[in-house]
């Protein structure tokens, strides 16, 4: 459906891709993989004709419709969420605006000597509309924001009043109802909740054309995938099967890579010497010459491509009490919306609690409830005898210091820390070289996230609280972050809808209900076990 013949990019004095071919089938579902900057997105641009290669060609096959879902979703004002989302369904909505516009036609006073055409058109342009399964779209485009999560309020109210996320939703949702041949997207699970995130891999298992995506989310990847393109160094590898399948045969390939060239070395290194040793020896000239001639065509076997590893040695945390928070009898409602009545909830040391529950169950506000941010409406809440708190919350990446550097960041937060300490420290969080002179307002998401986890896990507290640390995090990032944290001696109490951190880190579940709190004991992989579901509500 879509073949990318040779192509070459060069974005300044970088090139992104060299002589690079692949190739998208239809029913194949393509993961695009690759480190940061590795071109990506600029791979999209390519195939949507948004930017040209400098050399070669992209082929796509006559007729085939192309989806196109990135993390800029311009302007949305004016309309509801459903309209914005029917927008999107291709000639369908063509068709749809025209019927409206002649139905406003036939009421018109002014054109009623024209009425005989507008009503023989109005009947050419409804068959078309019901031809298209028009009179169900609004039905299919409210089941779509139903599936990312919409409230019926939010379907039809003012798209312009929503947050980014939610608009991300809406951009989403419009690709999904137009049901291209080929569908591109673009980290499509940054901004959604594990039920949104559960629901929109059962639809691309469901879909099918093909599919090429990128997604910081090894889980969802892992679902919906089938092979796997690698962008590195200008070339696209491509793998068959799912992620996991890629990183095992990535470091086999690696693996043997890395014999062979040993093997070359030592071979090189062995012709090197016998001519070092006998090239002046005129009765070793010809066996000189001619391993000399035998040197110069051998084709070089290069090492394999370091990828940079984040390394973090935890600090041990002082230890606490053995109740570290206590919530009794807790009531917070905002406004008319209940959302604890008689909450009543024990967290103690060692603890690795994750928190589920439905949208508005009051996950986050259980987190502001236990820091402080938020005081209860009745009931007390109380921190255990030696507990020394931090808290991760999304609003502080917006607390950084936008003039300031990484390094100057650092220094500011922890002055009394030598410069070779702060730097393994920004280095184990992937800020090496030259990055820690960025100022933090040039920072990515991914990358503040990673400058605030390094401010508080320095001088690490006893007691974590973390809301949704995984966000804008890449995979590589992520599975630091999880071998951080799981020598991390203290307690914890999280949100993630991240199933690969939620399994790796949790030995307790607390499940968010309207009958109260459900307690399970050995983590998140035991609750799906026990349970059947993967988030409250959602059967596996």
């Amino acid at each position: 459906m879509i073949r990318l013949d040779n192509i070459s990019k060069q974005n300044g004095q970088r090139l992104v891709f060299i002589e690079a071919s692949a190739a998208l089938q239809k029913g194949e579902k393509i993961g695009l993989v690759g480190p940061n900057g590795a071109g990506k997105t600029t791979l999209f641009r390519i195939i949507t004709r948004e930017e040209e290669p400098d050399e070669g060609q992209v082929l796509v096959e006559r007729g085939v419709t192309i989806g196109f879902f990135s993390q800029d979703v311009g302007e949305m004002a004016g309309r509801s969420a459903v309209s914005e989302v029917m927008d999107g369904a291709g000639d369908v909505s063509t068709v749809a605006a025209e019927l409206s516009e002649l139905e406003t036609a036939m009421a018109d006073p002014d054109k009623m000597d024209q009425l005989d055409e507008i009503l023989e058109r109005f009947g050419e342009v409804q068959a078309r509309f019901e031809e298209l399964g028009g009179y169900a779209l609004d039905a299919r485009a409210r089941e779509v924001l139903h599936g990312l999560g919409f409230s019926q309020e939010m379907m039809d109210g003012d798209v312009s009043r929503l947050s980014g996320g939610w608009k991300m939703r809406v951009a989403l949702g419009r690709i999904l109802l137009m049901r291209p041949d080929v569908m591109l997207l673009d980290e499509p699970s940054n901004h959604l909740d594990l039920e949104s995130l559960i629901w929109l891999e059962q639809f691309l298992a469901s879909y099918d054309g093909a599919l090429l995506m990128t997604s910081h989310d090894r889980a969802f990847m892992n679902r919906v995938i089938n092979r796997v393109i690698e962008i590195d160094g200008g070339n696209l590898t491509v793998f068959s099967g799912d992620y996991e399948f890629y990183e095992q045969q990535r470091a086999l390939n690696e693996k043997h890579q890395q014999a062979q060239f040993e093997r070359q070395q030592a071979m090189l290194a062995k012709e090197i010497n016998f001519i070092e040793r006998f090239k002046a020896r005129a009765s070793h000239a010809a066996q000189v010459q001619s391993r000399v001639k035998k040197l110069d065509k051998i084709e070089r076997v290069e090492p394999p491509k370091r990828r940079q590893t984040m390394v973090f040695e935890f600090a041990t945390p002082p230890r606490s009490g053995e109740d570290v928070a206590n919530l009794k009898g807790v009531h917070k409602r905002y406004g008319n919306r209940v959302i604890y009545e008689g909450l009543d909830l024990m967290v103690r040391r060692r603890e690795r609690c994750c928190v589920l529950g439905v949208n508005g169950a009051g996950k986050s506000t259980l987190l502001k409830l236990v820091t402080g941010s938020t005081t209860p409406d009745e009931g007390t809440v109380t921190l255990g005898a030696s507990v020394k708190m931090g808290y991760f919350a999304q609003h502080a990446m917006d607390l950084l210091d936008g003039e300031r550097t990484v390094f100057e960041t650092l220094v500011d937060t922890f002055p009394q820390a030598g410069q070779g300490a702060l730097r393994s420290l920004a280095g184990g969080f992937g800020f090496s070289g030259d990055e820690v002179e960025k100022r933090c307002r040039v920072l990515s998401g991914g990358e503040k996230a990673r400058l605030v986890m390094a401010l508080m896990l320095y001088d690490p507290p006893n007691f974590l609280v973390l809301d949704e640390p995984t966000n804008h995090l890449d995979i590589g990032t992520k599975e630091m972050l999880i071998s951080v944290l799981a020598q991390y001696e203290g307690t914890m109490l999280f949100v993630s809808h991240d199933r690969h951190f939620l399994a790796a880190l949790s030995n307790r579940v607390l499940e968010l209900t309207p009958e109260g709190v459900h307690y399970y004991g050995g983590g998140y992989t035991e609750y799906v076990a026990r349970t059947g579901q993967e988030a409250p509500g959602l059967h596996v």
